[in-house]
């Protein structure tokens, strides 16, 4: 139900439900519509009541979203895993050397193999990232992109972090522009969020030191929004950054955003510890970020973040069950179907590859929430499930909508 109809309530702020004397000034300023500063972060950060904060942020988006959830019918594909910055992400567990154990570089028939899994399924969107090969052109991409487009034509394609934009016009010695028109001119729907990590110049310093800086990562995301191609944003947490560093992260966020409106989503991202260089200096190898983490960091997304219209939580990385949770907690996006996911479980995510899509519709179900399918451009497709049945009880596939090969 969209808020703003005849049918749907205004949200109430339960203020009695707010514990902590220090986020009742904050109450006040979100249940009169107001926009949050630094100072009103840091309170949030630093405060130990997380009922409280659930609250304000479940009203926040209740009076933008109303009740409901948004989640995506998608297939990840990671078309190489080769990275000339795997000596210098510390964080990362996915990448590879060209010569390293473990590297794969997919060719352009193993992709469209890949991707065919979506013949048969539901599936909406292409989810395309990888690492960054010295050796790949962007007419790997750009044709990569033209035949998913051929033999899916009504499939969205995300792809290609700014990270990944900014390395390949360096290697074709073109502008960022130019490539994002490329890619676009070929079938490019949106640009996810990945590679921001934190902004913070002293923190890639220690995380990501060869990885673009905060700066030309707006940058890229800018010139997309520019060209009319709408793109997420994200931040990586629960590593070396401290509240200070998130908040000038959300803030920066927050300025483009209110310069070019051209954000849908943004994603509060976990950090996990197995198989990267960072866990190990930390002394954290097998330790995760706390359900208290992920619940707080989805919250004061949300919050914070007054004109980004959307926040989801990222079930591979913070367990389904953290994820319907944060459907209280400020959030009113899930993760999608994703089919096979690598990066996370590199890095020691133990949930499963892929969730079906009768599972997402009743996870939303089960919190009390109205699920409704979207495309890449949060467009609803699809808001009656009657037909469909619960997660549990055998195949219900014969219920959903189908992609057709071209």
């Amino acid at each position: 139900m969209a808020p703003g109809s005849p049918s749907a309530p205004a949200p109430t702020l339960a203020f009695d439900r707010i514990r902590d004397p220090a986020l009742r000034p904050i109450a006040n300023r979100v249940g009169e519509g107001r926009r949050l500063d630094a100072a009103d972060a840091r309170v949030l950060y630093a405060t130990s009541d997380l009922i409280g904060l659930g609250t304000l942020a479940e009203f926040a988006n209740a009076r933008r979203n109303g009740d409901r959830v948004f989640f995506s019918a998608n297939q990840h594909i990671n078309p190489t895993n080769v990275c000339i910055l795997r000596n210098t992400c510390t964080f990362c567990s996915f990448a590879r050397m060209p010569k390293e154990d473990g590297h794969y570089t997919r060719s352009l028939e193993e992709v469209y193999h890949e991707a065919a899994q979506a013949v048969g399924s539901p599936t909406r969107e292409f989810h395309i990232v990888g690492g960054l090969h010295p050796k790949l052109r962007l007419s790997y991409y750009t044709d990569m992109i033209r035949g998913l487009k051929e033999r899916h034509p009504g499939v969205h394609i995300k792809a290609l972090t700014a990270v990944e934009i900014a390395h390949l016009a360096r290697i074709e010695k073109v502008s960022v522009r130019d490539a994002l028109v490329a890619l676009k001119e070929a079938g490019l729907t949106s640009l996810p969020g990945g590679g921001a990590e934190v902004f913070s110049t002293a923190v890639r310093a220690t995380i990501a030191e060869r990885k673009l800086t905060g700066t030309e990562w707006i940058a890229v995301h800018r010139e997309a929004h520019a060209l009319g191609i709408p793109t997420n944003c994200t931040m990586l947490y629960g590593h070396v950054e401290t509240a200070d560093d998130r908040i000038e992260h959300l803030t920066m966020l927050r300025d483009l955003q209110d310069e070019t409106g051209g954000f849908l989503t943004y994603i509060p991202l976990a950090y996990h510890t197995e198989h990267n260089e960072l866990g190990e200096q930390l002394g954290r190898v097998g330790t995760a970020t706390t359900g208290y983490e992920d619940l707080k960091n989805i919250a004061i997304g949300r919050l914070f973040l007054d004109s980004i219209p959307h926040v989801k939580t990222h079930w591979p990385m913070v367990t389904p069950f953290i994820s319907q949770i944060a459907l209280a907690f400020g959030c009113d996006d899930v993760e999608g179907t994703v089919v096979f996911e690598r990066i996370y479980h590199e890095a020691g995510a133990h949930t499963d590859m892929g969730m079906a899509y009768e599972g997402l519709v009743a996870l939303i179900r089960d919190a009390g929430k109205t699920p409704v399918e979207r495309n890449s451009l949060y467009e609803s497709v699809r808001s009656d499930f009657s037909g469909l049945g619960q997660a549990r009880g055998g195949d219900r596939r014969a219920a959903l909508p189908v992609v057709h090969a071209a």
